[in-house]
């Protein structure tokens, strides 16, 4: 298995997939079957990344990233895991919160937002599910729609 760093197009989100080699990730690029996981365009590239090479058995782990020579403050270098676990519980309580106030339309979503979209329908709070592809689609016809960041259970799906 090999870790690749990678970049959307559309938003230049960067985000982090394993694949089998580097001729599946070719592979699957190629097919657009690679999406980015923030806003769901499939028109990704290899992001620049570090390797990652361990330290030899005999030897003390070495710094990953010397000091700036110019003394300019990496702001990577404030990424702790208790922030991330801050800004996920975040983004969960936003999720949990707004969730309630919409409406599940199931696999009809595409269409639901389309219809909203052209004025077929009234203007409505959804969530629903829909494919890669129909998420493109509505992207290129300009209908605002994202991808819920923390995994969701569908109601149907529930005891």
């Amino acid at each position: 298995m090999i870790v690749f760093d990678l970049c959307c197009a559309a938003g230049d989100h960067r985000f982090e997939a394993w694949f089998k080699s580097s001729e599946s990730f070719a592979d699957q690029q190629a097919r657009g079957l690679i999406a980015c996981p923030v806003c769901g365009d499939s028109e990704v590239r290899k992001a620049v990344m570090a390797p990652r090479v361990g330290a030899k058995s005999n030897q003390g782990a070495v710094s990953a990233a010397p000091p700036s020579p110019t003394g300019a403050k990496d702001d990577t270098a404030e990424i702790s895991p208790e922030l991330v676990r801050k800004v996920m519980a975040g983004i969960a309580a936003k999720q949990a919160e707004m969730l309630p106030q919409s409406r599940w339309v199931g696999r009809e979503f595409a269409d639901a937002a389309r219809a909203m979209h052209e004025g077929r329908a009234k203007d409505d709070l959804i969530h629903g599910q829909t494919s890669p592809e129909e998420a493109q689609a509505l992207r290129d016809d300009g209908i605002a729609a994202m991808p819920l960041l923390v995994p969701f259970a569908p109601p149907d799906a529930l005891n």
